[in-house]
């Protein structure tokens, strides 16, 4: 039986962490939408070929493309046995067609697990952070500060903030995701399929409440 896992989390909610804990624990391969754009951008591909037109226009990429994308990475041999979903459905019309998409497969989504962590917490994650003007090191004002304040442990050199760890940036990407997710999230808990887990505890323990979550939900595919 292929087991499918669609990751919601809001930005700086560790998915990318978590995503790739899930994918070794169940041996699925992590889809990224992202990457997937990425590759067919790339390599040029028909369905990249003409995402890029719309991306031109500055236009959405329309969702029966995005769905052909997913559809291609998805039947792979790498997926045979189903896969982790990261970044797609992002919206409830975009979730049925992955659902009849699945169907397709012999599969469902078995699981949707979201890393819920409180505005506040997301904030101080993502403003915290601090790039060294040399050579790109990341450190963090609160989890993983400079020896020095202001200057780069390695090269020594100015350490500045990005446009996009700024405060203003980082409330309005929180504010924008949690808008367009909502929906989804509902969609989801409507069916049954929705875990929720605390993401504001340490990695270690987020890690395990969403092993054991996934656990349970295997046990009653």
């Amino acid at each position: 039986m292929k087991t499918y896992i669609v990751l919601l989390g809001p930005p700086g909610a560790g998915k990318g962490t978590q995503a790739q804990k899930i994918s070794e624990t169940w041996s699925l391969t992590h889809i990224s939408s992202g990457d997937i754009f990425r590759e067919n951008l790339k390599n040029q591909t028909e369905l990249g070929q003409q995402a890029a037109g719309y991306i031109n226009r500055g236009e959405l990429v329309p969702d029966d493309l995005t769905i052909a994308m997913i559809r291609e990475r998805l039947s792979r041999v790498d997926c045979a046995n189903g896969a982790l979903l990261d970044g797609f459905p992002r919206t409830p019309a975009q979730a049925s067609e992955l659902t009849r998409m699945l169907f397709g497969f012999g599969g469902k989504v078995n699981a949707v697990p979201y890393i819920n962590v409180p505005e506040t917490v997301l904030i101080e994650r993502l403003t915290g952070r601090w790039t060294c003007q040399a050579q790109g090191h990341v450190f963090h004002a609160k989890f993983n500060p400079p020896k020095e304040p202001g200057h780069c442990d390695y090269d020594g050199s100015d350490l500045y903030q990005r446009d996009d760890d700024k405060v203003e940036t980082v409330t309005r990407r929180i504010h924008v995701y949690l808008e367009q997710t909502q929906p989804l999230i509902d969609y989801y808990r409507q069916r049954g399929t929705l875990l929720e887990v605390d993401g504001a505890q340490p990695i270690e323990k987020v890690t395990a409440d969403l092993l054991a979550a996934l656990v349970k939900i295997k046990s009653a595919n």
